[in-house]
């Protein structure tokens, strides 16, 4: 009897294990706090963000294509902006004046568009015509080895005028220079003068130094005595303190 006993309380157990465990399962598990559900997409918004971003993007891209073009190419040449001024030609007619004044209008030209020094040589040199031109083609082949050895814009000032303009024009003008002095003329008549006759006395004032002493000593006195102090080292300098002394003397005056 005892051993039925045991074998039936066996399965008695079990199944309350089994009871117990379905119970577990059966508990819910803790829940944290319910969000809300996502807010639904508008693909309309979503489509033209998208767009407006692709737009500026091409945008950009598009003005640093236009800046690379513009570095490349840098707008006009410096011919071109030469050409568009007209220059005048030579011929190599034998008036020095004519040589003069052709000198005096490509120089100008030059202060007009900005030249280069190192551009001028070629610039000056692409209207020269006839006589001159052959002139030139000569001595490009037998001084200077067809442009392999540079000359620079004095040199070939020197070498024009040399050509063209007869020796005893030259001394004239350089007595002019020598005896050149303000008097009543403005700073910017008395600069383009002393530019004109300094071409003939290289000699004189062979740097950048002595042209600004020279250009300062023949100053009218009430503004050399301003600028004998300044000891500029070129006639660019020279020539900005003597336009600001003049314009603080006129001020005064006023």
């Amino acid at each position: 009897m005892a051993s039925r006993g045991r074998r039936g309380g066996a399965p008695a157990r079990e199944g309350e294990q089994r009871r117990e465990q379905q119970a577990e399962q059966q508990v819910p598990a803790p829940q944290g706090p319910v969000l809300p559900p996502p807010p639904p997409v508008d693909y309309g918004v979503f489509i033209q963000g998208l767009v407006q971003a692709m737009q500026m993007q091409a945008n950009t891209q598009a003005a640093l294509q236009a800046q690379l073009e513009a570095q490349d190419h840098g707008g006009p040449s410096i011919m071109e902006r030469f050409k568009k001024m007209l220059p005048p030609s030579f011929k190599g007619e034998r008036d020095p004046l004519l040589a003069e004044s052709w000198m005096r209008e490509i120089e100008k030209i030059f202060r007009a568009v900005m030249c280069a020094d190192e551009d001028k040589v070629t610039l000056a040199t692409y209207m020269l015509q006839e006589r001159a031109d052959v002139w030139w083609a000569s001595l490009l082949r037998t001084r200077f080895e067809d442009g392999a050895i540079e000359i620079d814009w004095d040199e070939f000032v020197r070498l024009f005028r040399a050509k063209f303009v007869p020796e005893h024009i030259q001394d004239r003008k350089e007595q002019e220079f020598l005896s050149l002095t303000q008097g009543s003329m403005t700073v910017l008549e008395y600069e383009a003068r002393f530019a004109e006759l300094s071409k003939y006395a290289p000699h004189i004032v062979t740097d950048e130094r002595m042209k600004a002493k020279k250009f300062v000593m023949v100053l009218k006195p009430s503004l050399r005595t301003r600028l004998v102090a300044f000891n500029d080292r070129t006639l660019d300098e020279a020539l900005s303190a003597t336009f600001r002394q003049e314009g603080e003397m006129e001020q005064y005056l006023e």
